[in-house]
């Protein structure tokens, strides 16, 4: 029998009082025992804040980003020991791959994004400066710091790894120290998945720790700098929200709980259209995918009334090819539940269905489970209600059968569709299968404030649509009302929950020293070398380079524009650019004045510089006559490492005509050699 131990202030510790036995998924037998009264919560909570939250912090996102690329990469090379793990939780080796290797991807998502949206500093920026003063040297902005507490994570029982995981990525990413809780069912996964990251030596002591069993009194010692994150039902989430501790100290609570989620047949998706495979397809998947224990699973199966026995008759046909049994067998196709306990909480749910609802599929006293023993597994069969009056059921709307339960219901119209879809009263996800773009926006704008994510799928999209049931690290995932009201996720979005916004507020050169990049009105380093002869190591910070003035002819202008094609009418017409309200003449392009520019400040010498990448918020001011003169200031806002070869270095460029007005300004991009 395994042992499933904490990882507590730095030391394993050993199941002991309070322990709980678990038992396999499969058979029944009791394969492991954990949790331990005894853990020290104190210490657990000063190992994190005084040890791994300065140790995270030292590190810039970019160091944090290389960690959990590393992790990832690590984990990836140990997967096999958790898929074996796993199977006992009653999952197949799809489900361990969507939990294993979903996870790992999450990471290495946080991973790229930290490295290409984040900088290699200490302080997230927040949108830009803000000019407060009319001389601009009073400014404000804001940014985002570490929190300096520890995140704690309480994960649901069915995705022992991808639950940690997406949790974890965000949370390290921002520097922030986590311990996490795995739902006891499944924890022998997660404690295997922690000794396989703390046994890498990748990560700063302090980083992670693990409660296998019960968080004893841990959420009364939390304070304003810690975060809680929490996954599973709403009636725990309910208990956790009114912790006194948690209220009076204002500490971060976010939950992901029980929910509704639906999926919308189109009116145009007719039998024998793609949009009708592919909606019996994925209600099909998902409720035999994990045996419908997943966050995101389709409870509400919502179609047009005249399509309700052609649904019916599809989604038995594919649930009656479903082979449920042993997941070790490569030809099952739906394991068990995680325990007799969930066994039996979804056999009371779907009855309470089955009180307003008819059963058409599924008879769970009457099954056959292939290579097990039905009556000592957690084993259920997927099971199709028919609600014939959706308007004035309520168990179908509110209440949760977390496994192979969904219930089918019909529309009128598609005011009925989206009305029958807000009375989940918030869920995580609803889809939609429809080739008809005015359908989805719709449904968009009646449904979308009831939902964390709206999924839409047709012929166009189906090749490479993720599926209904499948959150992205790129996208939040989260939703209001009863699944809970918090978001996870959603690339940087969810780095920002772990840490702090703050305005700040001063002068331009203290904001470029806070920010690490350079501000307009800040101090300008003229006194160096041309700053394209300067490696990327060599320039700082607000070094600048003043042109010399160059006029703008009447003949720059016409020559750009044959030479060009760009023969638009306001540099080449008088009389018609007289008459556009923006113009008082014939103007310069824009093109030829960001051209002219190029040529006022580059160095053509072979130097540090290797290639312009690209021109970012490019704006144009005031129009540039003939005969007027252009000048430029080009700045160094702000550098990247990007490896040992070479560095990106963005560019504050602004161009003056001889008044000194402002008439554009962008930021340029280069590659420049370390």
């Amino acid at each position: 029998m395994l042992d499933v131990q904490s990882f507590a202030a730095g030391q394993w510790v050993s199941s002991g009082a309070g322990a709980r036995n678990i038992a396999s998924a499969i058979t029944g037998d009791v394969i492991a025992q954990a949790g331990n009264d005894a853990l020290d919560v104190q210490a657990m909570l000063s190992f994190a804040r005084d040890i791994g939250g300065p140790a995270l912090r030292k590190m810039t996102f970019h160091d944090r980003a290389r960690m959990l690329k590393a992790l990832a990469l690590h984990l990836r090379e140990h997967r096999q020991t958790l898929y074996d793990l796993s199977y006992d939780t009653g999952a197949t080796l799809s489900d361990h791959k969507i939990d294993v290797d979903g996870g790992i991807g999450t990471m290495l998502v946080f991973a790229s994004k930290g490295r290409r949206e984040m900088p290699d500093g200490h302080v997230y920026l927040d949108g830009p400066p803000e000019q407060l003063g009319r001389a601009g040297q009073f400014m404000g902005r804001h940014i985002c710091t570490p929190l300096q507490g520890v995140a704690v994570h309480i994960n649901a029982f069915n995705f022992p790894v991808w639950g940690m995981l997406e949790k974890l990525a965000p949370t390290l990413l921002a520097g922030v120290p986590a311990i996490v809780k795995p739902a006891t069912a499944t924890c022998y996964v997660t404690e295997a998945c922690v000794r396989i990251m703390l046994n890498s030596g990748i990560l700063p002591k302090g980083a992670l720790q693990l409660v296998s069993g019960g968080l004893g009194d841990m959420l009364d010692h939390l304070e304003c700098q810690d975060a809680v994150a929490f996954t599973g039902s709403a009636q725990t989430a309910l208990k956790l929200r009114r912790n006194p501790v948690l209220l009076e100290r204002s500490v971060r609570f976010a939950s992901e709980q029980d929910s509704l989620n639906a999926s919308v047949l189109g009116q145009d998706a007719e039998p024998d259209t793609a949009e009708f495979d592919l909606f019996v397809k994925e209600v099909h998947r998902e409720m035999t995918a994990k045996a419908g224990q997943k966050c995101t699973a389709i409870r509400r199966i919502i179609v047009p009334e005249a399509q309700i026995d052609a649904v019916i008759a599809a989604i038995s046909a594919r649930l009656s090819n479903t082979t449920i049994g042993d997941p070790r067998n490569e030809a099952t196709g739906m394991g068990a539940l995680v325990s007799a306990s969930q066994k039996h909480d979804v056999l009371e749910k779907a009855a309470m269905i089955g009180a307003e609802a008819e059963r058409v599929f599924g008879n769970p006293d009457d099954f056959t489970v292939e290579g097990a023993d039905k009556d000592k597994g957690a084993f259920v069969p997927p099971m199709l209600f028919h609600c014939t009056d959706p308007d004035t059921a309520q168990r179908v709307h509110d209440t949760e059968a977390f496994g192979p339960v969904s219930t089918i219901m019909h529309y009128r119209d598609l005011d009925h569709a989206i009305a029958l879809l807000n009375k989940g009263k918030g869920s995580l996800v609803a889809s939609v299968f429809t080739n008809d773009g005015q359908v989805a926006r719709d449904i968009t704008l009646g449904a979308a404030a009831f939902h964390g994510r709206l999924y839409f799928n047709n012929r166009s999209s189906m090749a490479e649509a993720t599926g209904h049931g499948a959150p992205l690290p790129h996208l939040v995932h989260g939703g209001p009302g009863r699944a809970g009201g918090g978001e996870e996720l959603g690339g940087i979005r969810g780095v920002m929950h772990y840490m702090q916004r703050t305005a700040v507020q001063g002068s331009p050169d203290i904001l470029t020293a806070i920010g690490q990049q350079w501000v307009p009105g800040a101090t300008e380093k003229t006194d160096k070398p041309h700053p394209f002869t300067r490696s990327f190591t060599a320039l700082e910070i607000g070094e600048t380079f003043h042109s010399d003035s160059r006029q703008v002819t009447l003949d720059d202008i016409e020559t750009f524009a044959h030479f060009t094609g760009d023969t638009f009418y306001a540099h080449m017409d008088d009389e018609a650019a007289r008459a556009n309200p923006f113009f008082p003449g014939r103007v310069a392009h824009g093109y030829l004045l960001l051209s002219f520019a190029a040529g006022l400040f580059v160095q053509p010498d072979p130097g540090p510089v290797l290639a312009n990448t690209g021109l970012d918020n490019l704006r144009f001011m005031a129009p540039v006559e003939a005969d007027d003169s252009i000048k430029v200031r080009i700045s160094v806002k702000h550098k990247t490492p990007r490896n040992d070869e070479y560095g990106e270095v963005r560019w504050h460029v602004t161009l003056t005509n001889q008044k000194e007005e402002a008439v554009a300004e962008y930021e340029l991009l280069t590659m420049n050699a370390v």
